[in-house]
């Protein structure tokens, strides 16, 4: 079992985010904010795909006009889903400028590091909070090292040269984001905004960075912590580097609210991000998404690609048929379905799942045997074994799942 890392609760637009409740998935849009229509669109694409809070670009005057517009549009289609504003630069001037966005907005996203330089930086940044304050919205205080504050890691640089034995530039760095982020958070406190209105993060691009700045976080404070490896990258090198980056922190009890920071093939959906970050909370069993599929990679006995395009349609039929089937079934994402390619592991692997089917290998006669919580329920064959086992499929949802809808 996995212990969280204790810590406050923040409720961010009616979503708790703390120890004491699930670890949120969320994204952020790519589109241009002033889009409205555009934006809007993207936006419920995400929170369907199940992104809990959805982060939007509020860099100009024209994107912060357009957001009570792209809240509008949501509610118009049913969905409520949070929008966090993310600002840098000029973010005291447009929450000032725009308060119904201000309003809206169910939490801001400041970077100390872009909040403006010398004596524009506190006033800046005091600005920003004072605007939370009034209207009762949490901040996340989020820390990039690409865009570190230069005056906190300028400090520390010349602190670690007059010491006899510095740290590397690294260590250093790591002290800055970790320093940048509770004093920003503490100035916030000391302004006036509540302990349990603050969330931090500390972004970089390298997994044993990221583990050791986020260790050195938790370790001093009870914020809740936002978890993300900054510009992971695009396909398989940016799942790999998000699972390998974000792994090793939530299972240490880390982290209440993740990204994965996903590069999109151009003109591709951004779900594949909230995918890929479900799946991470769902292998490390902090979370339950939706079933699970579990299928043989295939090997010499499976020369046909038979099983591969089974496995391939239950999976996707599962991810589509989710949202009514959450709605109607409690409990049937904790569902284990197995499609196995041969008789070595499938009649095994399929008795372990809820249901199971094991399709013949080479040269195995034509048969596919399912079964269900652990027995053989019949045997398929012909053509259509695609088409009856959904169908069993839906038929085991309904029988088991929907008998905890009548009794509730």
């Amino acid at each position: 079992m996995i212990t969280r890392r204790p810590t406050v609760t923040v409720n961010v637009g009616g979503v708790p985010v703390g120890s004491a409740h699930p670890i949120v998935v969320q994204s952020m849009t790519n589109t241009d904010t002033a889009n409205a229509e555009a934006t809007a669109i993207q936006v419920a694409q995400l929170a369907r795909a199940g992104s809990e809070l959805v982060r939007v670009t509020v860099n100009t005057r024209e994107a912060a006009a357009a957001i009570p517009e792209i809240i509008a549009r949501l509610e118009e289609v049913g969905l409520n889903v949070p929008i966090v504003g993310d600002f840098h630069y000029n973010g005291h001037i447009l929450l000032r400028e725009y308060p119904e966005t201000a309003r809206l907005l169910a939490k801001y996203r400041i970077n100390p590091g872009n909040v403006g330089a010398g004596q524009h930086h506190d006033a800046n940044f005091a600005t920003m909070i004072e605007v939370a304050k009034e209207f009762d919205k949490p901040v996340r205080v989020g820390v990039n090292w690409g865009s570190l504050d230069q005056q906190v890691l300028a400090r520390l640089m010349d602190e670690n040269t007059a010491q006899g034995s510095p740290k590397s530039g690294t260590d250093v760095m790591i002290d800055a984001m970790v320093i940048s982020a509770l004093e920003s958070a503490q100035y916030a406190e000391s302004l006036g905004l509540a302990h349990d209105r603050i969330l931090i993060s500390v972004k970089v691009s390298s997994a044993p960075e990221l583990w050791q700045v986020y260790r050195k976080l938790a370790a001093q404070c009870d914020y809740p912590l936002h978890l993300g490896l900054t510009e992971a990258g695009m396909g398989m090198k940016g799942m790999v580097a998000s699972s390998v980056a974000l792994a090793p922190l939530l299972t240490e009890g880390i982290g209440d609210t993740i990204r994965v920071s996903l590069t999109p093939e151009p003109g591709a959906s951004r779900k594949l991000e909230v995918e890929v970050a479900q799946q991470i909370l769902q292998s490390l069993g902090l979370r339950q998404f939706l079933p699970q599929v579990t299928s043989c990679p295939g090997c010499g006995r499976t020369t046909s690609s038979f099983f591969q395009e089974l496995a391939q349609k239950i999976q996707d039929y599962i991810r589509d048929a989710m949202p009514d089937w959450k709605a109607r079934y409690p409990g049937v994402e904790e569902m284990q379905v197995a499609v196995m390619g041969c008789i070595v592991n499938g009649p095994g692997e399929s008795k372990h799942a809820n249901i199971g089917i094991s399709l013949p290998g080479t040269g195995e006669d034509p048969r596919a045997p399912v079964y269900q919580d652990g027995k053989l329920l019949t045997t398929l064959r012909g053509p259509r074994i695609a088409e009856d086992f959904q169908d069993l499929l839906e038929t085991y949802v309904e029988r088991r799942y929907g008998l905890q809808e009548v009794r509730q």
